[in-house]
């Protein structure tokens, strides 16, 4: 998962957005290199943001038997992105499950988190690398992220990575990727 490549990439887009880094970091106190390997291993850095209509995708999983529930409230939240003029319907490509943007939020997650850090008054995870990145520190934060403190295992900030991803051994990818760029930005 963390490919030369995605470090050879990471790192200088580390570079080229140091600015937004630093004010992320600043108003969530989550630092550039946690934000990138996310953004990295979940969608080559917003290249890979999946090509199915979200809506679509969960419609279907919510009426799927497994999750009713669960994906009947994200397409009613889905429907409130729509409605609040974040997003245009015809926008709104993404994965499979739902997932939207250059860090793949729910839409639960998206209404909860997703903040306009461009300033062009929209909340755009898709289009808007800034926007997409403050609002995974957003969501980081809100779980507990700890301002100065490591991310490895067993850590604080390492429990608030399995908020993003409950399997272990992603969070601990994340971590480990992280590590790494941090490393090579020094």
């Amino acid at each position: 998962m963390i490919s030369a490549d995605r470090m050879r990439k990471g790192t200088a887009l580390l570079a080229r957005h140091a600015a937004i880094f630093a004010r992320i970091e600043r108003q969530f106190g989550v630092p550039g290199p946690v934000l990138t390997a996310i953004w990295g291993l979940e969608t080559d850095y917003g290249t890979n943001q999946g090509r199915f209509s979200v809506i679509r995708s969960v419609a279907t999983l919510a009426h799927d038997c497994r999750r009713t529930d669960k994906f009947r409230a994200e397409l009613f939240d889905l429907l409130r992105i729509v409605d609040r003029g974040d997003m245009a319907p015809g926008e709104l490509r993404g994965d499979w499950a739902g997932e939207i943007g250059q860090t793949q939020f729910l839409p639960s997650s998206y209404l909860k988190f997703a903040v306009d850090f461009d300033g062009n008054g929209k909340r755009d995870l898709i289009h808007s690398a800034p926007d997409a990145l403050a609002s995974t520190a957003n969501y980081l934060k809100s779980y507990g992220w700890r301002r100065g403190e490591a991310w490895t295992e067993g850590s604080q900030n390492f429990n608030v990575l399995l908020e993003w991803n409950k399997a272990r051994v992603y969070a601990k990818t994340i971590a480990a990727f992280a590590e790494r760029l941090a490393a090579s930005s020094r």
